[in-house]
């Protein structure tokens, strides 16, 4: 007795004295004996960051709401370019890359050039060369009656067309028939789908007064994706131009089909066979590199969409990173209980950055989903084929997964900071 209180054997064994006592009794699987938090599985996680979405389903509702919007516009982009682009690949497999476009340039002093009447007979004389058709602009126009004033022309032109022109350019007749042997010579007319539509007149058999006389429509086109200036020209048979329009027989446009593998080499020799005299006067273009090149105006005009696309999807989970700080301030109870009960720091960001994933992973799935749907109505109205890459989906969702980590983790590590006791102290 030193300090004047008795101390049992029994109160000494109860209470050692921590420098003396003996190391703690590990356990079977080498533990020291002492409570440790219990290991979350993914279940768990999955559980729990689930909780707090399912108690707050309005607020889920509408934090997952811009990111859906986000990721639906940037597949819808992608998507409906994609659909575009399936759409041009398929024209031209059908219509071929092979025509070539021959139509007079300028003179050395700056006046129109003009093709010699020789000139479809000469180039059809090139070997690799399939076929070859002109047409042959006019000085008349084409109205419905002849009490329009001559000024109204609606911006059409009248063509003379000789019969192999349709077959050479990839056309249809839409309804009625072409110009044949037989109409060649005779005042019928064949309307452009553009023409057709701006005169009003789709039936065989309606007149038109045309050149001051009048002309019967036998047919009209459908939409001609390789020659556009067809759509929005009267067509009348060559020799016909010749007796009723004064056509002079010189070809403003002629349209050359070569050989898929002797393209290149037939547009090189086409200018000196045109106009030998004047190679330098003539034009050569590729209808299909226009096309290629609209293709490539549109998809400079995706990648400004898939900005903006990116743009709201940022929106969306600042939209994520708020819910999940309000959610922190609302859940203080909770997190000072589970921390009490012993739950670690870890487990408590565990929760809250999966409660942010799960959020946004149904914002993707949604906008993925609306994005589809979006391109394939869009695709139907348009007759497109419906294409979705497999990478913009993939990439919509790992992007609202990301998105949602870093919106969910300064709250979920605002979370783990709390203290038992300041937690269950409200705020």
């Amino acid at each position: 007795m030193t300090d004047g209180v008795t101390r049992s054997p029994v109160a000494r064994e109860e209470f050692p004295d921590p420098h003396t006592a003996p190391a703690p009794v590990r356990g079977p699987g080498g533990g020291d004996g002492r409570l440790r938090a219990a290991r979350l599985r993914p279940a768990d996680v999955v559980r729990l960051g689930s909780t707090g979405l399912r108690t707050r389903p309005l607020r889920v509702f509408l934090s997952a709401l811009g990111i859906a919007i986000g990721v639906a516009a940037m597949i819808a982009v992608v998507g409906i370019s994609g659909s575009g682009q399936a759409e041009v690949d398929r024209r031209l497999d059908a219509l071929g890359t092979n025509l070539l476009r021959v139509a007079p340039g300028e003179s050395l002093t700056g006046e129109k050039a003009e093709l010699p009447t020789e000139a479809v007979a000469m180039i059809r004389r090139i070997p690799p060369v399939e076929q070859v058709a002109a047409t042959g602009a006019t000085e008349a126009h084409v109205y419905r009656n002849e009490h329009i004033a001559l000024g109204r022309t609606g911006s059409l032109t009248v063509l003379a067309a000789g019969t192999d022109l349709l077959p050479a350019v990839g056309g249809r007749i839409g309804t009625g028939r072409w110009l044949d042997s037989a109409t060649d010579e005779y005042p019928a007319v064949v309307l452009g789908a553009t023409a057709a539509q701006r005169l009003d007149v789709y039936t065989p058999g309606t007149r038109l007064w045309l050149g001051g006389r009048w002309f019967s429509l036998i047919g009209v086109l459908d939409p001609v994706p390789l020659a556009p200036e067809l759509d929005s020209a009267a067509l009348v048979g060559w020799s016909a131009a010749r007796t009723y329009l004064d056509f002079d027989g010189h070809p403003s446009t002629v349209y050359v089909r070569a050989e898929d593998s002797q393209v290149t080499a037939v547009r090189a020799v086409l200018p000196g066979t045109a106009y030998p005299e004047k190679p330098g006067e003539v034009r050569i273009s590729r209808p299909s590199d226009a096309l290629a090149a609209r293709e490539a105006t549109e998809s400079a005009l995706t990648g400004l969409l898939l900005g903006l696309g990116g743009v709201a999807l940022l929106v969306g989970g600042v939209g994520v990173g708020n819910t999940m700080v309000i959610s922190v301030l609302e859940r203080r109870p909770e997190i000072g209980l589970r921390r009490a009960l012993g739950a670690t720091k870890g487990q408590i960001r565990t929760q809250f950055v999966s409660e942010s994933l799960l959020l946004s992973l149904i914002g993707g799935l949604a906008g993925t989903v609306l994005g589809t749907l979006i391109t394939a109505g869009y695709a139907l109205s348009r007759d497109w084929p419906t294409v979705v890459p497999v990478w913009a989906s993939v990439a919509g969702i790992a992007s609202t997964l990301v998105i949602g980590a870093v919106a969910g983790l300064y709250p979920a590590v605002r979370a783990s900071r709390l203290s038992p006791t300041q937690a269950l102290s409200g705020p």
